[in-house]
């Protein structure tokens, strides 16, 4: 039987939704971490953010169905509807507040980045010029994240708040998009270090498709399935491949000019990623991504990409999401 018909496929990060499930249900995505909140939203606009997708999720005509455990996500596949792992990608809204977190997780929070880029009350960011790690407010929610069962991200995060937290957590821990600094020294990809501190947690890494981490630096050397397919390897081969998934950092929506304040924002507020990148292939949507798969609606590309690079289905079921799947329900403690 081929396995691709039963295949659980999750996407490790998708960082904005208009609320419309079917790019990721044409791309034969089962469930993906969709950030669900502003990536500098408060804690009041954040219960509103999430307010309107449960509200989505409610309607009788909705496409996604809430992931609150992970029986969830395989639901989602027998229903023919994609699961909506809510995420966010800083931890902004929590203030120096340990209770929030049981307030948001009730709410449907399941994925939470420590730090997106700069530093905040938590840890430092990937982008964060002293590189620091955990504060001790950032300790104790490692913790308390544990307890509640929401998985620890750490994709934007700088290294030292990755090793630490990696340390700390007593769950496995999650890089849900970002490559393999080792291939392409870009900010945002991680050293080997970081790579195995997530697998030896029973985490997994998201290698990602987009176009900054999937980059030489060269601007006559555009993003590349073959190049996605490297950095799989090359995980795989630090960390095993029970401990390698998929995090695109596609958008999913009807129109690409909804993201483009996004986009913008990421140009010009993160000039050593986005802008830079830009100033090479533009600030479009699709020139972020390989030609190939310029939207999720082309994401079973990617499976295909790993069988032509020499996986084996079995591998190729674990990349494609059951590492996901089995490490989500272990985060979440079901």
């Amino acid at each position: 039987m081929d396995s691709s018909a039963t295949r659980v496929c999750i996407d490790g990060l998708v960082y904005f939704s208009d609320g419309d499930a079917s790019p990721l249900a044409e791309g034969g995505v089962t469930a993906a971490n969709v950030t669900v909140i502003d990536m500098h939203a408060d804690a009041p606009r954040a219960l509103d953010q999430m307010g309107a997708w449960l509200a989505r999720v409610q309607a009788p005509d909705s496409g996604w169905r809430l992931v609150r455990g992970a029986a969830d996500i395989e639901a989602a596949r027998d229903e023919g509807r994609v699961g909506l792992v809510m995420g966010w990608q800083n931890a902004l809204p929590l203030g120096d507040r340990l209770e929030r977190v049981r307030a948001f997780h009730a709410i449907g929070l399941r994925v939470l980045q420590l730090s997106y880029n700069e530093a905040n009350l938590v840890a430092d960011g990937c982008m964060e010029p002293r590189q620091g790690g955990l504060t001790a407010f950032g300790r104790a929610l490692v913790g308390e994240l544990n307890a509640v069962g929401v998985a620890i991200d750490l994709s934007h995060c700088s290294e030292a708040t990755g090793r630490e937290a990696a340390a700390l957590s007593t769950r496995p821990v999650f890089v849900t998009h970002a490559n393999a600094r080792a291939l392409d020294e870009r900010v945002r990809n991680k050293s080997d270090e970081t790579l195995r501190a997530v697998a030896a947690t029973g985490g997994v890494i998201g290698v990602s498709i987009h176009g900054f981490l999937n980059w030489n630096g060269r601007p006559d050397s555009p993003p590349s399935l073959e190049n996605f397919v490297r950095h799989v390897r090359h995980v795989v081969d630090r960390c095993g491949i029970d401990h390698v998934g998929i995090g695109t950092d596609f958008s999913a929506v009807r129109d690409d000019a909804t993201v483009q304040a996004i986009l913008d924002m990421s140009r010009d507020r993160y000039a050593q990623s986005g802008g830079e990148y830009a100033a090479a292939f533009g600030n479009a949507s699709a020139a972020r991504y390989p030609a190939e798969t310029p939207t999720p609606r082309q994401w079973q590309r990617l499976p295909e990409a790993l069988e032509h690079g020499g996986f084996r289905g079995s591998e190729i079921d674990a990349i494609a999401g059951g590492n996901f799947l089995r490490a989500l329900r272990e985060a979440w403690g079901g």
